[in-house]
């Protein structure tokens, strides 16, 4: 067996292995601690048991969400939509624009056929 046919089997191990959990284990603690600082989960390989885990921790933090809002009498008070957990392949969400003074005005100018 060649060097990279062993490297190559050792990569496509799931990531509870035995092998990949020695690894971790043998890791520098400034390694970890620069891997926690910069980790891109995204980026990952994540079995079918942790998506299915991660689809239901997203499902309740929008049911204690939506309870929150619920009860909340004021909208202003009201926190924003929890995130759903970074998954392998997906990027962040990107935040929306909120609409600020300037660009209501010029909307409102959009609208009103003062495209110039």
């Amino acid at each position: 067996m060649t060097a990279r046919r062993l490297r190559v089997l050792i990569q496509r191990l799931p990531p509870e292995s035995a092998t990949w959990t020695a690894l971790r284990n043998a890791a520098d603690p400034a390694d970890l601690a620069e891997q926690a600082e910069k980790g891109e989960p995204e980026k990952g390989r994540w079995s079918q048991l942790e998506q299915l885990v991660a689809i239901v921790a997203d499902r309740v933090a929008h049911l204690e969400w939506a309870l929150w809002s619920v009860n909340i009498e004021k909208k202003s008070q009201r926190p924003d939509p929890p995130e759903p957990l970074r998954r392998p392949g997906v990027g962040p969400r990107k935040k929306k624009p909120k609409l600020n003074t300037n660009s209501a005005d010029r909307l409102f100018q959009l609208i009103q056929g003062g495209a110039e």
